[in-house]
């Protein structure tokens, strides 16, 4: 029975409020037992860096993320090493014999321009949904934010679903300074300019996760959240957290 005053959560197929977790490799069987639990809190899991690509019985795990309602697709670090092999058509078809539906085209390793990347996207949204990321695994290549603003509004527009900020699973690149400070500055401008909601900011500790749901509300979308994470991460979007106690029904707030 429900009878605290706490922060709404969207439901069932959300569309925001997204929990996006990251799976290095989980066993099947301790993931079935994960998901048996906690498969309502998640809304899709990135097979973080390559591990798809020889993780033992895939398609068993992509059939129980999909069991559970939950989609499931492999990291852009995959797909840019198809890149770089000019292997994306390949690439393609393997992820359709495992019935995965999504796809991202990411630029975090390789420097690829952004007009190739709208293109590969203008492609493969015919037969995919597409997620991109915006920004640079390395901690020292700084991005203008009118460049983080210019790539993420013309990657939603040429298609995306969603759009995922770099933060790296360590917190420590992309819209992260190499200590793991979050860039407020840059989180505030591209607030400004950009649809939050279609937004995945990756936060890949409870730290960072407060940050944003402080910000812009439970309803925050969040990535790159370690599985053993999730019930945390839900208990901070309600407020049932001392560093989140006080949240309020809202929609993005100005600067902490």
């Amino acid at each position: 029975m429900d009878f605290l005053q706490l922060p709404s959560r969207t439901k069932g197929t959300r569309s925001f409020g997204l929990t996006s977790i990251v799976d290095f490799g989980t066993p099947i069987g301790h993931l079935q037992h994960i998901l048996e639990d906690y498969h309502q809190l998640i809304d899709i899991a990135k097979l973080g860096i390559g591990t798809a690509y020889v993780f033992p019985n895939l398609k068993e795990k992509i059939k129980l993320y999909r069991d559970y309602n939950i989609k499931a697709y492999c990291g852009g670090t995959l797909f840019e090493k198809c890149y770089q092999q000019n292997k994306i058509t390949e690439y393609l078809n393997w992820l359709k014999e495992l019935n995965i539906e999504w796809v991202e085209v990411s630029n975090g390793t390789l420097n690829i321009p952004l007009h190739e990347r709208l293109q590969i996207i203008s492609i493969i949204k015919q037969d995919f949904h597409v997620i991109a990321e915006v920004g640079s695994k390395d901690s020292f290549n700084e991005m203008p934010i009118c460049d983080w603003k210019t790539e993420i509004n013309a990657l939603l527009d040429a298609g995306c679903e969603y759009v995922i900020t770099e933060g790296r699973d360590s917190g420590t690149a992309g819209i992260y300074d190499n200590n793991g400070t979050i860039k407020s500055e840059l989180i505030f401008e591209l607030l400004e300019d950009v649809d939050w909601k279609k937004v995945i900011f990756e936060a890949p500790s409870p730290k960072h996760q407060m940050f944003f749901i402080n910000c812009i509300g439970s309803n925050v979308n969040l990535g790159n959240v370690k599985i053993s994470d999730v019930l945390i991460l839900e208990t901070q979007r309600r407020g049932l957290r001392s560093e989140t106690f006080n949240l309020e029904e809202q929609e993005w707030i100005l600067p902490l």
